[in-house]
């Protein structure tokens, strides 16, 4: 299998270490378009799709594999596998993406140098008075209803959500973009794997250093569930950004690169 092709994978940049790029769910490599070329001098910068996201190849999406993270986590050392990389790669990944990639790092002690998420969450459902998800499970229940009942109306409803910003944005509008060329059907597997995901039982066995990057006002990631990773992560560093929306990789993109340079080795 031609994994390369399978999931959509780009390589531009030079240099010894590897910055890899996740997208989130609905979402694709393009959403990573501000952020990925700063770092094209000084690294190989490593883009892809998830199998049933973006330019992927569909007709490889099996429904078993794909129905949890683990999927998903495999796709990305099958990523790195087939680009020969076995160390010193820099996982950078927005949203489920994080806890995909903290999946990857626990099944690959030592493929990963650090981890940088942008908006993780380890699980959305809040789990009172111990944890604070941002959601009841009925929310999601209802949600993916909603989903199942009328797709794009659903996609509608959740890019300001997920944006900050009204229907018609920027942000917004390359979300609903992005939702509305997914198959509804991948696209429904895929989100019962993110939003019913809890993966806080496995921050425990993440060993490589992280950055946390939370945003202030996140109607999907509360400033709790960045709080809650940085307690439960070991070398892990937390910084909250000021911005409104789950995707400052798209709305404030110069504030990810500094953010990512900052932490970044010289």
């Amino acid at each position: 299998m031609d994994i390369l092709k399978r999931n959509n994978v780009k390589v531009t940049g030079e240099g010894d270490k590897v910055l890899l790029f996740a997208h989130g769910f609905g979402c694709n490599q393009n959403m990573w378009s501000q952020v990925a070329p700063a770092f094209l001098e000084g690294y190989r910068v490593v883009l892809f799709d998830y199998v049933g996201s973006g330019a992927s190849s569909v007709m490889d999406f099996d429904h078993r594999r794909y129905s949890t993270l683990n999927g998903y986590a495999r796709d990305v050392l099958d990523v790195c596998e087939a680009l020969d990389l076995t160390s010193g790669v820099t996982f950078v990944g927005h949203s489920v993406s994080c806890s995909i990639g903290m999946l990857a790092s626990i099944a690959r002690p030592g493929l990963f140098e650090r981890l940088i998420m942008v908006g993780p969450s380890p699980c959305f459902v809040n789990h009172l008075p111990d944890y604070v998800g941002g959601f009841e499970r009925t929310d999601l229940d209802g949600l993916l209803a909603l989903m199942d009942q009328n797709y794009i109306g659903w996609a509608n409803y959740l890019t300001p959500v997920i944006s900050g910003e009204s229907n018609g944005g920027p942000v917004a509008s390359e979300l609903a973009d992005s939702f509305c060329s997914t198959d509804p059907i991948m696209a429904r597997i895929f989100a019962e794997a993110t939003f019913y995901a809890d993966n806080r039982a496995d921050l425990q066995y993440v060993d490589c250093p992280s950055l946390i990057l939370q945003h202030r006002h996140d109607a999907l990631a509360p400033v709790e569930v960045g709080e809650y990773l940085h307690s439960h992560l070991r070398n892990s560093t937390l910084q909250v950004l000021d911005v409104v929306g789950h995707c400052s990789h798209m709305s404030h993109p110069q504030l990810v690169i500094d953010a990512m340079r900052n932490y970044l080795p010289a």
